[in-house]
């Protein structure tokens, strides 16, 4: 299913077009809600907790491109293209681009504020992100 906002991108390069893949889109849900679970464990580190979150929700964004036939090398688009993929509100895609702001600050630089307010909303968006995105209608097994 084609979208002119995300076809625009592919023109300029920031996507590629690729089939949907449902094995894959299992993969990364699966891969989400187990990640997701893990950074409820109030046990684990804030670090810890912060990486499984948005490691998640970064699952989440990609399999919302993969099941529309795109795929993006940088992980900003994944989240960037939301409202265009699965619909979620601005709310929900700003905390996500907040948290992978953090997210390279601490990878590339080796700062991460320990922001507890930003980690439960980045868990609270993960969560709505799920839903919306079981919600859409399945992708056609197609896999060999």
């Amino acid at each position: 299913m084609a979208s002119p906002n995300l076809d625009n991108l592919v023109r300029i390069g920031s996507l590629k077009r690729e089939p949907p893949s449902a094995r894959e889109l299992r993969g990364l849900l699966q891969s989400a809600e187990l990640r997701l679970a893990d950074a409820m464990n109030e046990s684990l580190s804030f670090a810890s907790r912060f990486d499984l979150a948005y490691n998640a929700s970064h699952a989440l964004a990609l399999g919302s491109l993969r099941r529309l036939g795109y795929r993006c090398d940088q992980r900003y688009f994944a989240f960037q293209t939301l409202p265009h993929t699965v619909g979620v509100p601005q709310e929900v895609w700003r905390v996500l681009v907040k948290a992978h702001e953090r997210r390279n600050l601490a990878e590339y630089e080796g700062h991460l504020d320990q922001d507890e307010r930003l980690l439960a909303d980045l868990i609270r968006a993960t969560e709505r992100l799920r839903d919306a995105f079981v919600a859409l209608p399945p992708v056609a097994e197609n896999d060999p």
